[in-house]
């Protein structure tokens, strides 16, 4: 039999993780060697990422976007497929759009981040000056290196570590900064430990804004 189309509903969802792994990687090669249109249901945002060359992104039966996984995840169309795709997931900040001089900021509670010129002149020319919007940043796009606190001077804030998740190649830091609960994604020799107050500088090229009420992306 040579059918022009596979379709598979979540065909990994009894196995252990490790079989998981590698059956993933056989249906990869499956797919590779046959050449043919393979469509594959699932709710695991990995193998979504990691086996397809199109994803669709659905949510209560409408699509939300279709795309290559790689532009799913830099160029989100609105915050569900910005919180769907990735883990850990996005964090959502509210926050303000403040002009002042010397650029556009967003400020959240006690603390502001400047953004660069290319979004800031987006924000602006779509009216959004003095009016509420989601940040949207990534784990691995919060930093506690030395290094990038000195860079990243105009996006600096404090936050108290919560809980500290050491992952061998990586770390996941849960942190509060004042009352607002965010996840990062640092280096394997971080110093923080629970309890510590830290500087976190939040790398403003990667800050993803969303309009409050639609949800949809304002600029990646």
């Amino acid at each position: 039999r040579n059918p022009k189309v596979f379709l598979m509903d979540e065909p990994l969802s009894n196995l252990d993780a490790k079989l998981r792994v590698q059956m993933r990687i056989e249906i990869t090669k499956l797919h590779q060697r046959l050449n043919t249109t393979f469509i594959y249901v699932t709710h695991d945002q990995t193998e979504a990422m990691t086996m397809g060359t199109r994803i669709v992104v659905m949510k209560d039966g409408f699509i939300q976007q279709v795309d290559t996984p790689q532009a799913l995840y830099d160029k989100p169309v609105n915050m569900f497929v910005a919180g769907f795709i990735g883990s850990p997931q996005m964090n959502f900040i509210n926050a303000t759009v403040v002009k002042k001089e010397g650029g556009i900021y967003l400020n959240f509670g006690s603390h502001s981040v400047k953004l660069p010129e290319e979004k800031a002149k987006v924000l602006e020319a779509t009216d959004y000056i003095g009016k509420e919007v989601v940040m949207g940043v990534r784990p691995e796009a919060l930093h506690d290196d030395e290094d990038s606190i000195n860079k990243m001077a105009d996006s600096v804030v404090d936050a108290k570590v919560e809980v500290v998740e050491m992952l061998g190649s990586e770390t996941l830091l849960y942190l509060y900064i004042g009352d607002i609960s965010v996840t990062a994604r640092v280096g394997p020799r971080t110093r923080a430990r629970a309890g510590d107050m830290i500087k976190l500088a939040i790398d403003p090229t990667r800050i993803h804004i969303f309009d409050k009420d639609t949800e949809k992306t304002i600029t990646n």
